[in-house]
């Protein structure tokens, strides 16, 4: 392995730019005479110097992680500057490896709110960890599904037919069949995203990181790092490809219409796109960094937020925002509208949970009870507008401090605090009828719980780490998708 100052200099200076140091940039530039060097810089993807640090992060962690016998524990993620100390990491190396079990994080309770007090939480901690038979969901019940050759970061079930898309690091998405009349068993169709080079067409390389079906479940709309979004048809034909976002697209989702597709970018820009053209409708460029997630309020409004701490609500033919929500003091990671598109839920790296509308300049709610970076929230389909109307609206949250949260929104207060994970939850997701919630974890299990009692129902674990849980639409199946480059689905239907 080697590398020169150039090579240094020149993602040093990337870096810079990238993250809005122009002035810095400029002047590194010079003296660093970065024209001078040989490396074409259009070869060279956006937060390359992140991307390499983080892998050099999780090769220190590894060696930490990983005992001589080749057995692994569990540890306590590493900072950046905790992985450059010898010393910090020789003595978690002779930590990690003198405990025989792993540790199970634990969150101190500090919920905002009176928790409420018939909610089994003390059952849900005092309880082993051992998942009983009764609960555990037997193999026979678990298709597993191979042939990604990466990490699977998403997966979607299709919602009229029992297709399951998936989309990979390894520059794929796939459409798998799950129906029962099938015969010999699921097929995959494999969705290359590919870039002209010289005139021909090669893989990108580069993960798909979204992916979304339309209302009607006609067409897949996937998302890539190379920064195209692509429409698909359900037997894995490319309809078009939508160029415009200059790096990454992180988040995209069709409209209800299903006419429009929204897109967010590193490029700091969301763009709504028309489906039947694949031509840029509007770009939107009212963030100062890059765009994380988006979401539709109406068929032609919608909220986006950013690594910028800012959420903007942006309306197509207008050129401001209608709105700008303030408040948070970290990146928002997530933005959800609820069911009627009145309410309006951001998570973030702040560790807080915040609820805002359309009536007011600050939040309704400031949720406080994560005691780590929350990942991604979910509202359940019930209450007025949805087919559960006689149901109340709850919100769910996952954090890296291994817990998932249920909200009851209107009162502010947490309902149930759900324990068994014990890595980070990066993945919630509630069934059609609002009953169930199925959580994924980096602990590779997928836990099912109760929304009414806050109980465990069913438990699988997987071979991956999980980055992604989805219902079928009738409600009996399970997809994940895990680091591991596999993905399964559960069976939930009774035998």
């Amino acid at each position: 392995m080697s590398f020169s100052s150039d090579e240094v200099n020149f993602l040093v200076y990337r870096y810079l730019q990238e993250s809005g140091f122009q002035h810095s940039a400029y002047t590194f530039g010079i003296e660093s005479h970065i024209s001078q060097s040989n490396i074409n810089g259009a070869l060279v993807p956006p937060a390359a110097l992140l991307s390499i640090i983080q892998k050099g992060l999780q090769y220190t962690e590894a060696e930490i992680s990983i005992g001589e016998d080749g057995s692994e524990r569990m540890i306590e993620s590493l900072s950046l500057i905790d992985a450059v100390m010898p010393d910090v990491v020789a003595s978690r190396q002779q930590q990690a490896h003198s405990v025989k079990n792993p540790v199970v994080k634990t969150e101190t309770n500090n919920s905002n709110g009176e928790e409420n007090s018939t909610n089994n939480f003390s059952a849900n901690h005092t309880e082993n960890m051992e998942v009983n038979g009764g609960v555990e969901i037997p193999s026979r019940r678990s298709t597993i599904l191979r042939g990604h050759e990466s990490e699977v970061f998403i997966c979607a079930w299709n919602p009229t037919k029992d297709l399951l898309a998936s989309g990979s690091g390894d520059s794929t998405a796939r459409i798998w069949n799950m129906s029962d009349n099938i015969g010999a068993g699921p097929n995959q169709l494999v969705l290359k995203h590919c870039i002209q080079k010289g005139g021909t067409e090669v893989p990108s390389n580069k993960d798909v990181t979204s992916l979304d079906w339309n209302s009607d479940g006609t067409f897949l709309a996937t998302g890539s790092y190379d920064g195209y979004a692509r429409i698909w048809t359900t037997d894995g034909r490319l309809a078009s490809t939508l160029g415009q976002h200059k790096g990454p697209i992180f988040a995209l989702k069709w409209n209800k219409k299903g006419n429009y597709i929204l897109s967010a970018g590193v490029d700091k820009t969301t763009i709504i796109w028309d489906a039947s053209t694949g031509q840029c409708t509007q770009q939107f460029a009212f963030h100062s960094a890059p765009a994380l997630d988006v979401d539709w309020q109406t068929n032609t409004s919608f909220a986006s937020c950013s690594t910028d701490q800012c959420i903007h609500v942006c309306k197509l033919g207008m050129d401001k925002p209608t709105k700008t929500f303030t408040g948070h003091t970290n990146e928002v990671n997530a933005i959800k509208w609820d069911p009627q598109g009145s309410l309006l839920a951001s998570c973030s790296d702040d560790m807080t949970l915040k609820i805002w509308s359309m009536k007011q300049d600050t939040c309704v709610h400031d949720l406080q009870a994560h005691n780590k970076e929350i990942y991604t929230i979910k509202w359940s389909p019930t209450g007025p507008g949805t087919n559960n109307p006689n149901m109340n609206l709850i919100l769910a949250s996952a954090s890296f401090d291994s817990t998932v949260r249920l909200w009851e929104v209107e009162r502010g207060v947490c309902l149930f605090t759900l324990t068994k994970h014990t890595e980070p939850v990066y993945s919630v997701a509630f069934s059609p009828d609002g009953k169930y919630l199925a959580s994924g974890s980096f602990d590779k299990c997928v836990h099912i719980w109760s929304t009414q009692s806050g109980s465990l129902i069913h438990s699988y674990k997987g071979t991956g780490g999980i980055f992604e849980v989805c219902w079928n639409s009738r409600g009996d199946k399970v997809g994940a998708s895990a680091s591991d480059g596999s993905v399964f689905v559960l069976d939930l239907r009774k035998s």
